[in-house]
């Protein structure tokens, strides 16, 4: 009975697609969920969650990707040590939320015993489409990096 208990609670507490992008406790919930299914090449997390249209902007514009493009990149690269949003706030209008704040990037130095960090001011945007939360778009920038480049 416990097992059920918790199984239940889980559930009720883990946004799904089917939830509204307006929540905006649940919005930052499914934010981190992005983050850490980018970082482990999720590519069925991310296929369910990235809308059709999805587009991606890097920073400087150094590289633009949609869907498939991000999907076939995450499978071929090395995964990064962690990922991580943080300073993250929503903000919604009708039936679309935009989350922004920071997301840091940890990677793997050649030696592979050290890592250097990037930080990135990041905009997503989710989009209530058929009752589903997509992520539509993404704007990311460059703020930091431990090796300053």
């Amino acid at each position: 009975m416990k097992k059920i208990t918790v199984m239940a609670a889980l559930l009720i507490a883990t946004p799904t697609f089917a939830d509204s992008c307006l929540d905006k406790e649940k919005m930052i919930v499914l934010d981190q969920q992005y983050e850490t299914a980018v970082q482990q090449a999720d590519v069925k997390f991310l296929s369910n969650l990235l809308a059709d249209e999805f587009y991606w902007v890097h920073n400087l514009a150094t590289l633009k990707e949609n869907k498939n493009q991000l999907l076939a990149r995450l499978q071929k690269e090395e995964k990064p040590k962690a990922r991580r949003s943080h300073d993250l706030s929503v903000r919604t209008l009708e039936n679309t939320a935009v989350v922004e704040g920071l997301s840091s990037v940890d990677k793997w130095n050649t030696d592979g015993k050290t890592f250097r960090t990037s930080r990135y001011q990041v905009m997503r945007t989710y989009v209530t489409v058929k009752g589903q939360c997509k992520l539509l778009a993404i704007q990311s920038m460059k703020v930091w990096s431990s090796d300053g480049q």
